[in-house]
């Protein structure tokens, strides 16, 4: 008989007290993405842009709400505020939701209907972007093209039908703000769950600079900004976040310089990340500090992995195990047996472990970084790894998601696409310029598709880095029968044809999953025409 014990990512952090902005305002109405022109919309603060698209708050956007027949209500309130957190030891200030990090897990069950109430206490505007899920378009949480920003002392209701079981999570879409400690897990549980196991755990992984010495996202991304060289190439550092945000960036860095020069990982294709972060965090907690996960020798466990880091790829392996594969990004693939996973920012993974007797690490390589984040699984005695543990795992069996294929019962259909997107991944660290199709993120730019379609995206990566990148509100299909996914790597100089059924009209972004990329410009709109 299957029992679950959800892990706790509640608690772990020692909270030291949290200032709050002062609360109001009520419930701000989801907003038109659809004008005529660049100036259309914004007498009421709405998102606008060219005619002829599908609005965010359409009719064909409330059908398809209602084709997905939303059931039981889960309500939840989430509160983002500024505080301040205990990392091993050290106070940082930062944002987070509630007094926590992660933040509270929430649970609703595949078919119901999630109603969750984002209050906003933080200094500047923000959002809650719903990573993965195939939701109604006017509650994905993007300020300027899915609705207006939450302004500070301002709520938000957000209110959809969760149709697919699955590992997401939540996140701003604001700024570089999910480089500070606003995220957490979203778990849909399946009412008619095929997996037997004894126990579940869920592992966020994350890259930490946030009150550091200093240090916030918004300095590293203005030191970023200036590029290899030292020039100010700050036009493209701004461009989202004052539409989302609500706040400039800072022209100034604060702190000691955060630029990571000479990292580089064959696995990633060479340079392996832009941000020199002092911390890698298992569930909130340092290396020197791990969580414990507790079981007893045989029991079957599955771990739902996440990386919601900024810069980071992590290569995860569980010392003295091997693990099964049996989900990417929430849909499952043929059970597939391997060692170590790579997991870029924004992917998932859900893996089977039938865990052995002793104590054991359960380690997250900051690929090309060389720094580890660690948690300890104890189903005996015997002492705790030590922080610079490196399980042979981790050079093991690695598996990528290029090597799976999707389960047959979500496998799409052969089928001829209709309409070839490409997308060309531009830019480079020495302007830190970085686009799509050679231009930063514009929101009135849109790439159109009607709805029915399957659709190709073409990313086709022209620069000397790897980028993971995101599409909202759908999933994708990898090549050759691979995985549904809604993130995917694509390597330096390589493409990356991915395919995708058109069945949820709106505005959609697609994007790089590196914070620092995507607000710098590597990212765009797909939009379904009426």
């Amino acid at each position: 008989m299957r029992t679950r014990t959800s892990t706790r990512l509640l608690d772990r952090r020692a909270v030291l007290g949290a200032g709050l902005a002062a609360a109001g305002g009520g419930l701000l109405a989801a907003c038109s993405g659809d004008g005529s022109g660049p100036d259309a919309g914004k007498a009421a603060n709405k998102p606008s842009g060219p005619a002829g698209y599908v609005s965010p708050d359409g009719k064909e956007v409330a059908d398809a709400e209602a084709a997905r027949k939303p059931g039981p209500v889960r309500k939840v309130r989430l509160t983002a505020a500024e505080t301040r957190l205990d990392l091993a030891g050290r106070t940082v200030s930062t944002w987070a939701y509630g007094d926590r990090l992660p933040g509270r897990e929430i649970r609703v069950t595949a078919g119901g209907t999630l109603a969750l109430t984002l209050a906003n206490h933080l200094p500047e505007a923000t959002s809650a972007h719903w990573h993965g899920l195939a939701l109604r378009n006017d509650m994905d949480g993007v300020p300027g093209v899915t609705q207006r920003p939450v302004k500070p002392g301002a709520s938000f209701e957000y209110r959809f039908a969760v149709p697919h079981p699955g590992t997401y999570w939540f996140h701003p879409h604001s700024g570089v703000q999910q480089d500070r400690g606003l995220y957490a897990p979203l778990i849909v549980e399946d009412p008619k769950e095929p997996l037997a196991y004894d126990r579940e755990w869920v592992v966020v992984l994350d890259d930490w600079v946030d009150g550091v010495d200093g240090s916030t996202p918004d300095a590293v991304l203005a030191e970023l900004g200036r590029g290899m060289g030292g020039m100010d190439h700050g036009g493209h550092t701004m461009s989202h976040a004052s539409a989302t945000s609500g706040k400039t960036p800072s022209p100034s860095p604060s702190g000691p310089s955060r630029m990571m020069m000479g990292a580089t990982s064959k696995l990633l294709g060479g340079d392996a990340g832009d941000v020199d972060y002092p911390y890698y965090l298992l569930n909130g907690r340092t290396a020197e500090d791990p969580e414990t996960f507790r079981a007893k020798p045989g029991e079957r466990v599955r771990l739902r992995l996440v990386n919601a880091g900024g810069d980071t790829a992590f290569r995860v392996a569980l010392g003295g195990h091997g693990m099964t594969v049996t989900h990417t990004d929430g849909f499952p693939c043929e059970h597939a047996d391997t060692e170590a996973l790579l997991l870029g920012m924004g992917e998932r993974y859900d893996v089977l472990v039938t865990v052995k007797d002793g104590v054991f690490p359960l380690t997250a390589l900051a690929e090309g970084k060389k720094r580890t984040a660690l948690a300890v699984l104890r189903t005996g005695g015997g002492a705790a790894p030590e922080p610079s543990v490196r399980p042979a795992e981790l050079d093991g069996k690695l598996l990528t998601a290029g090597k799976l294929r999707s389960a047959e019962q979500v496998r799409l259909k052969s089928r001829r696409p209709d309409r070839r997107i490409e997308l060309t991944l531009t830019g480079s660290m020495a302007d830190y310029d970085w686009g799509i199709n050679g231009e930063a993120y514009d929101p009135d730019r849109r790439y159109g598709l009607r709805a029915g379609e399957r659709v190709r995206l073409s990313f086709r990566n022209r620069t000397h880095m790897w980028h993971p990148m995101h599409l909202h509100g759908h999933t994708f299909a990898l090549p050759d029968g691979g995985p549904r996914k809604d993130t995917a790597i694509v390597l330096p100089g390589k493409r990356l044809d991915v395919d995708f059924d058109a069945d949820n009209p709106g505005l959609w972004m697609t994007h790089c999953h590196n914070v620092y990329h995507g607000e710098s410009g590597m990212m765009t709109v797909l939009g379904y025409r009426r």
